[in-house]
């Protein structure tokens, strides 16, 4: 690599600028920020490059890691933001020569490296989300398609749209678990083909502090109330503070402008946030809680309810475990998008086929903990449930994302165990076990039940009043369950 390597003073502030890649055109200054571009052997300054936000990231400049028998550095960052908050992008450059990317998805990480696609890729307003598109005879879902900005960025760089100006990034999945990325902020479009990956498969060295698994909590002042509210985790971009339970977005930092919406009722998770338990041979923190609401798209009324804790491990990312009252399910978003048939009724994912059984609204009605995608008030999704045997695909689409999710059951008592609540094994008792999030799932013997038998009392006590006043009442037929007016992304959050 040294043998490639190219140095030379920055015509900004004459400190040493280096470019070990032939491919990188690019580089920021570590001293001063200059934007440099390579000619030949001549830089030139392009303007200054905002300095990087600390994502807490374990990845750093000149890193290095294994990947295929085949080694390779970290020489470039590059931070952008969409609607949907922040992310960060990371360029490797092999021993021999290629490069990669290593980015955020969906709490975990996608390796991608660059595609050469032989047809000409449509403009962007034709790629909607949820629509199939083929690219070089291969079938693709549309899953998120929004307008990002460079923030800013760091080290040597094959590539440098203008700073802070929007641009449409596309993505496309397919049902084998294949992410097609479309940077349109290149001419021509940029295209690289990722898979996901765990940060253990990719044998790093060299990571911030040496140590991957640990980040020092951050605190700050809650917005609303002015209680010390604390930061565990690297990517999360909304909490909850645990005083007043506001709903804090931390999405820009903390540095930045703290959004904060309120939630009444704080509703008291069955598994309290904090707790470890041992899950498919790993140890998971329980880092965030949702109690979420849906009802059929074609009647408001009839509504019911599920609980979903997300849990997070260092090396794994994160995975959530889902409470309905048809049994608990761990679910994982999926890199991949399954195939969906054009009458929506079945889709294919990774071979196997999966019949509908649920289509529904939702929305997240209280929150409590961190989530590595912002919580919005007022968020909705549309949602489908798709069965598998003991296994459920469920999607939720919003107008700029669609998202999949793969569960598979998991028995209440090996739930309660593996959090060390068997005192209370009997709460985490269902019904048998079901889909992630099937309709008629509900709070079981908690807040549900007790508003319907309220309401019957209520009914029972009018139906009384009016007998006793000789007159005649009708009720209503039917009931909202417990539920709020404001929501948030599903589980799996955004694709940053």
């Amino acid at each position: 690599m040294s043998e490639r390597a190219y140095r030379a003073a920055c015509p900004g502030c004459g400190a040493p600028v280096e470019f070990r890649s032939a491919q990188s055109a690019y580089a920021v200054c570590s001293y001063c920020q200059s934007t440099v571009v390579r000619d030949g052997e001549t830089l030139s300054r392009i303007g200054k490059m905002a300095e990087v936000f600390d994502d807490h990231s374990p990845l750093q400049l000149m890193a290095t890691g294994r990947w295929r028998a085949r080694a390779f550095t970290v020489v470039g960052r590059l931070q952008y933001r969409s609607p949907d908050g922040p992310w960060t992008e990371w360029y490797l450059l092999f021993d021999d020569g290629a490069t990669a990317f290593l980015s955020e998805d969906n709490g975990a990480y996608v390796l991608a490296l660059p595609a050469e696609i032989e047809r000409e890729l449509p403009p962007p307003e034709t790629l909607r989300v949820g629509a199939t598109t083929a690219i070089d005879g291969k079938s693709f879902d549309v899953s998120s398609n929004e307008q990002v900005a460079l923030v800013s960025a760091q080290g040597e760089l094959p590539k440098l749209p203008p700073l802070n100006q929007p641009f449409a990034m596309v993505e496309l999945r397919s049902s084998d678990g294949e992410v097609l990325s479309l940077d349109y902020g290149a001419r021509p479009v940029v295209a690289a083909s990722g898979r996901s990956i765990l940060l253990d498969e990719l044998e790093l060295k060299g990571l911030r502090d040496e140590v991957a698994s640990e980040y020092k909590a951050r605190q700050f002042s809650c917005p609303n109330c002015g209680a010390p509210v604390e930061q565990q985790l690297a990517t999360t971009k909304s909490l909850t503070c645990r005083a007043c339970n506001a709903l804090i977005n931390v999405d820009t930092g903390i540095g930045g402008e703290l959004r904060h919406a309120l939630q009444d009722e704080p509703v008291e998770p069955l598994i309290p946030l904090g707790s470890t338990g041992t899950l498919q041979g790993a140890k998971w923190k329980v880092v965030g809680y949702q109690h979420r609401m849906g009802w059929e798209p074609d009647d408001d009324d009839e509504q019911f309810g599920w609980d979903e804790y997300l849990l997070y491990e260092p090396k794994r990312g994160f995975i959530f475990l889902v409470d309905s009252t048809e049994g608990w399910s761990v679910v994982k978003p999926t890199t991949g998008a399954p195939s969906l048939s054009p009458n929506g009724q079945s889709a294919v994912y990774l071979g196997a086929g999966y019949k509908l059984k649920y289509s529904y609204k939702a929305m997240t009605n209280y929150v409590a903990g961190e989530f590595y995608w912002p919580v919005e008030r007022g968020q909705r999704t549309f949602n489908r449930d798709f069965e598998k045997g003991t296994s459920v695909l469920s999607m939720e689409e919003t107008q700029r994302e669609r998202t999949w999710s793969l569960g598979s059951q998991i028995q209440a008592e090996s739930v309660a165990k593996a959090f060390g609540l068997e005192g209370k094994k009997d709460q985490f008792k269902r019904g048998d076990a079901g889909p992630t999030a099937a309709k008629g799932a509900g709070m079981g013997c908690g807040c549900l039940t007790i508003f319907l038998i309220i309401f019957i009392i209520i009914i029972l006590l009018a139906l009384l009043k009016a007998c006793e006043d000789g007159t005649t009442s009708s009720g209503s037929g039917s009931s909202r369950s417990s539920g709020g007016s404001f929501g948030g992304y599903s589980s799996g959050g955004g694709h940053k």
